[in-house]
């Protein structure tokens, strides 16, 4: 090509073969800049016109060189398929790139969609990220059940026992019947899915909603519970258990927003910490049993009620119970999150249910046996846990082993909230995916999170924890409900699910008789825990319950009436489009003749009205006459005297009136609009065309172009 200078160069093109070089450039000859769009089409064969031009000097004085190349921010698939390059969609500069970099420091790069299989978890990580719910309601399950029967006198605390057993019964009907669910859903069979299958939409968005309260729940119950068992070994944190609570939340959401498997990697240590600490605790405290050598436990005077404050009547029974089923909590969670298992995804999750229930029941039914025999009396002050009582009756009180089943307890109870943060944000994308929430839990973040989901299940826990000061006994009359909702619907719509295949499933009778029995014993224990507890706060879950339903249920209707029902406010065959351009104008600017311009070359000169808006006549006839002089004499000017000093207000009229006198054209207002290049020097504008947008944005039929002027 000819430089500047006269000077004549050879485009520096023939020595490569890579797609996309012109023709002409690959043979040596001269290529002018301007031909080259043309010229890498031909050569690439593509629909592609995504390209870049290097201009080199030469060795000798006046040579330039061309040089095409793929361009770099793009990787081509295929005809018509670009994949943008890693970190190229992300802001560099200014306050994005700022906000980008702090953004990765604290959530890690982004995942590739095709990396998620590497994001799955193990059995043993599995256990960690999906168990860790259940085994650590051992925690506090047997005091939940203590603090009821201690209201009938401190000898009622024998039933204990009794009530322990009852519901480690239930345990093992449900964890057998969630084994055959997750065989049978193995792409996740939570109680939604089943219930949505097999019973019907309203019996699915039960479920969904009572799983939704819970998850919260779960969140503010064992964050609660492990502040509360942090404070019995550093009582000073007593009066801040709020605050913490909130951090804690919040450190699991961002431990979250780094994806499943980095969660993992931080909450695997903390669990198999708490279950070998407790069952090294219980093999002692059941050594000393056996020996004879327990020692001696006194708790102190005040809090043992001279005479019981209730009668040890049924119903003072049934709320022991419901406390203490508290502990099923978090069964459903495996079958939620089958797919986050690693292949055969169905055969791990179902090991990962079998070890679950089996050290909680194992823990659950050390801990209330060795309360029994001690004769531990739960701390009407909530400053001591039952546990912590116990560790410092066998071990030493400040012993070290004591402060590691504390920390280990306190640190698994906060952690443990990470099964909800695990399972709820994948219900809401299910939920999304089918139209009953919003569609933007239906995404993922760069770390193939469900980013909104996190967010919003920690914002709301977090209110939970304020709105009931971190206190786990006041938190604990709403919990279980809603699990034991979704287990009745999710086993009776598994019942159901097996008599659809009797004719194909050989041991269909044996399958249903199994779930069968889960649906009824968890329904009655779901109809026990709401009659015990509906005064104590239950009637809130209760109440809450149907509201989601009825906030799912108006969702849906709105995305069905947009996809069954929408109606083109504008032609939708090009052929039938009729625009009629308006450019608004103050004044002859640069970034006014940019958009007549731009609107000149859309639908020509003749097609384009320019409507000034003023209040003072004069200055409009200066602009009229600068008009006749100017490029744009072409296109029609209008004049629109505003008395009252109004300028949105007449313009917004005239595009109405237009709409009325030509309802068959397209209305198409192109905007010049000023790009401050610092955030202060929007106040030096009054932001008119941002104005105008917002109104127009609400006006059917009309269409909005922008064309910004960038200020240097």
């Amino acid at each position: 090509m000819r430089d500047e200078d006269g000077g004549k160069g050879v485009s520096d093109l023939s020595a490569s073969t890579e797609p996309g070089r012109p023709e002409a450039a690959a043979r040596g000859e001269r290529v002018l800049l301007r031909d080259l769009p043309q010229g890498l089409e031909q050569a690439d064969h593509s629909d592609s016109e995504l390209y870049r031009v290097e201009t080199l000097r030469g060795a000798r004085p006046g040579d330039r060189y061309l040089r095409v190349s793929p361009h770099p921010d793009f990787r081509r698939a295929g005809a018509g398929h670009l994949i943008p390059r890693a970190g190229i969609v992300e802001p560099r500069g200014g306050v994005g790139g700022v906000v980008t970099r702090l953004k990765r420091l604290l959530l890690g790069r982004p995942l590739a969609t095709a990396e998620e299989p590497h994001e799955r978890v193990s059995v043993f990580t599995g256990l960690a990220v999906f168990a860790s719910d259940n085994i650590s309601s051992s925690a506090y399950a047997t005091e939940e059940i203590m603090r009821v029967l201690v209201l009938a006198g401190a000898g009622a605390l024998a039933l204990t026992m009794p009530i322990t057993v009852a519901i480690v019964l239930v345990l093992a009907i449900v964890v057998t019947s969630y084994q055959q669910t997750i065989r049978a859903y193995p792409s996740g069979g939570g109680s939604y899915i089943v219930a949505s299958d097999n019973l019907s939409s309203l019996a699915g968005l039960t479920a969904a909603a009572a799983l939704l309260t819970d998850y919260v729940l779960t969140v503010s119950v064992s964050i609660a519970a492990g502040v509360a068992a942090l404070t019995s070994i550093f009582p000073l944190l007593f009066e801040y258990r709020v605050a913490l609570g909130v951090v804690f939340v919040g450190v699991l959401c961002l431990g979250n927003l780094r994806g499943i498997r980095e969660s993992a990697a931080i909450f695997t240590a903390p669990t198999y910490l708490y279950l070998g600490s407790m069952f090294g605790l219980l093999a002692y405290g059941l050594a000393l049993v056996a020996t004879g050598h327990l020692p001696h436990y006194e708790a102190p005077a005040e809090w043992r009620p001279a005479q019981g404050a209730q009668a040890l009547s049924l119903l003072l029974l049934l709320r022991a119970f419901s406390s203490g089923s508290v502990a099923l909590t978090g069964t459903e969670a495996v079958s939620n999150g089958v797919p986050a298992f690693k292949p055969p995804e169905w055969r791990h999750a179902q090991q990962v249910l079998i070890a679950m229930g089996s050290c909680f029941g194992a823990i659950f039914l050390g801990i209330s046996f060795l309360a029994g025999q001690l004769g531990i009396v739960p701390d009407p002050t909530e400053e001591e846990t039952v546990i912590s009582q116990l560790a410092r009756t066998l071990v030493g009180a400040g012993s070290p082993y004591h402060y590691l089943i504390q920390l280990s307890t306190a640190l698994l109870l906060v952690l443990a909230a990470n099964t909800a943060f695990a399972d709820f944000p994948r219900l809401a994308s299910i939920l999304a995916r089918d139209r009953f929430l919003p569609r933007l839990f239906q995404f993922r973040g760069d770390r193939l999170a469900f980013t909104s989901g996190i967010v919003l299940l920690a914002g709301i826990a977090a209110l939970l924890i304020i709105a009931f000061q971190g206190s786990v006994t006041n938190l604990i009359p709403l919990y279980t409900v809603g699990v034991f909702v979704a287990f009745t619907l999710s086993q009776a719509g598994m019942v159901r699910h097996w008599w659809k295949l009797r004719g194909t499933e050989q041991h269909w009778r044996l399958r249903a008789a199994i779930n069968g029995l889960g649906a009824v014993t968890t329904g009655i224990v779901a109809i026990e825990v709401a009659a015990a507890k509906f005064v104590l706060g239950a009637w809130m879950v209760l109440v809450l319950i149907p509201l989601l339903i009825g906030l799912m249920w108006a969702i849906r209707h709105h995305y069905r009436r947009l996809e069954g029902h929408l109606r083109p406010e504008t032609p939708l065959v090009s052929a039938e489009v009729r625009p009629r351009v308006i450019v608004p104008i103050a004044a002859l600017t640069v970034p006014a003749r940019q958009a007549l311009a731009f609107a000149g070359a859309l639908v020509g000169d003749n097609a384009v009205t320019a409507v000034h808006v003023t209040d003072d006549l004069a200055a409009a006839e200066r602009l009229r006459a600068e008009w006749d002089r100017s490029p744009y004499r072409g296109m029609k000017l209008v004049v629109i005297e505003s008395p009252y000093r109004s300028l949105s207000g007449p313009l917004l009229r005239y595009l109405d009136a237009l709409r009325q006198s030509h309802p068959d054209e397209t209305l198409v207002v192109v905007l010049p609009e000023f790009v401050p290049s610092h955030w202060w020097e929007h106040l030096l504008h009054n932001q008119t065309a941002l104005r105008l947008k917002a109104a127009l944005l609400f006006r059917p039929g009309v269409i909005v172009a922008n064309v910004p002027y960038h200020l240097a």
